[in-house]
């Protein structure tokens, strides 16, 4: 730990809640949050370049890293766990390693950038009649508050029936239902009460304009911890709902509310078997498109369309200049699809790196890469 540096070095075998606990303990805050935080590692979060929710005003994983340890296939150990702000030293070799899913080496250890602490947050469950008014609220609240948005979550009316009917201890913070939802978070390192009456003076004014249906600021810790439970269960309740279809995309956010509107009218018209449970970090345009198995729905029936429904789905991401992979990485998986949508001289250039750095292909083959075409 070196706090008046504002950095920190972690092996790779770090639990990331560990990670956070002693930025904490130092008076510092490391950003990167996930609902897996609990159990992840910090390797695991370099290697995927980890998203999660405060991407918004933080970045992604890569843009947490100031240095790497890496194990290259070849035995060697590339060490450059370096505490620099600026090192313009040639090519940036450590990039590379992040969010390639190992395919070039073991990362073994990071020095990473700290901020400081977090001392004040407000927090709101917000009812909106749609995604274009999401997108909307988003810029207002990042006008208002000086950019202390950290979060900004969006949730169908389905996320919250499929949590509070599969999770427990999480309930509807408002009283009617509606359409769509925010979740939305300032934080500042000032210890100021300015955050609530900010947040509050945005949402008011966005309810005389009707840009905002009704809402719930959290009055306490316990309150704000609700609002998250239910906002990180809903892939669980997905998964104990039944069958499910996953999409990991992402789009400008301009254009967020008009890929939904397409998309959502696409789905209708053709997964009938199917609901639609779109959510996911609007503050950053990435959306997880999800579809769960419709209660009467012939499971095998559903599962059928997942070919058809995933390339539907991606070519209008394609469209609209999004990513079929916002923060899920490639693997296995989606190795055609990185295939498919990749410019030819990108796919070059990735074989090409991967050739340099593995000749032999033993490092994760047929991951991000198809085996045998490198």
């Amino acid at each position: 730990m070196d706090p008046l540096n504002w950095s920190l070095v972690a092996e790779a075998g770090c639990i990331l809640a560990e990670v956070q606990r002693a930025a904490d303990a130092a008076d510092r805050f490391f950003p990167l949050s996930l609902g897996s935080e609990g159990t992840c590692q910090i390797g695991g979060n370099l290697s995927t370049n980890a998203g999660g929710t405060n991407v918004v005003r933080y970045g992604m994983m890569r843009d947490q890293v100031l240095g790497l340890e890496v194990v290259l296939p070849d035995g060697r150990v590339l060490s450059t766990l370096t505490s620099l702000r600026k090192d313009n030293t040639g090519y940036d070799i450590k990039s590379l390693f992040l969010g390639a899913e190992g395919t070039l080496g073991v990362i073994t250890a990071a020095s990473l950038k700290l901020y400081p602490k977090i001392r004040s947050s407000a927090t709101a469950f917000v009812a909106v009649p749609d995604v274009r008014t999401a997108v909307q609220l988003l810029a207002e609240l990042r006008d208002a508050s000086g950019d202390c948005v950290s979060s900004f979550e969006l949730i169908p009316r389905i996320g919250v029936e499929l949590t509070t009917t599969h999770i427990e201890g999480v309930t509807d913070p408002l009283d009617e239902p509606y359409p769509w939802y925010v979740l939305c978070e300032l934080t500042s390192s000032r210890l100021v009460d300015t955050l609530d009456s900010v947040l509050e003076g945005v949402l008011t004014r966005a309810m005389e304009r009707n840009l905002v249906l009704d809402a719930a600021i959290a009055q306490s810790e316990r309150e704000r911890e609700s609002f998250w439970k239910l906002r990180e269960t809903i892939p669980e309740a997905q998964r104990l709902d039944g069958a499910s279809l996953k999409h990991d995309v992402s789009v400008p956010i301009a254009v967020l509310p008009q890929f939904v509107e397409r998309a959502s009218a696409w789905v209708a018209e053709h997964v009938p078997e199917g609901r639609l449970v779109a959510y996911g970090h609007v503050g950053d345009g990435n959306l997880h498109f999800n579809l769960n198995q419709s209660p009467d729905a012939d499971r095998d029936a559903f599962l059928a369309r997942e070919a058809e429904t995933k390339r539907a789905i991606h070519d209008l991401v394609q469209e609209f200049g999004g990513s079929f992979s916002a923060e899920h990485g490639i693997g296995r998986l989606k190795v055609t699809e990185l295939e498919r949508y990749a410019p030819a001289v990108e796919l070059e250039l990735m074989r090409a790196v991967k050739r340099a750095f593995d000749p032999h292909g033993i490092m994760n083959p047929g991951k991000l890469l198809r085996a045998g075409t490198v």
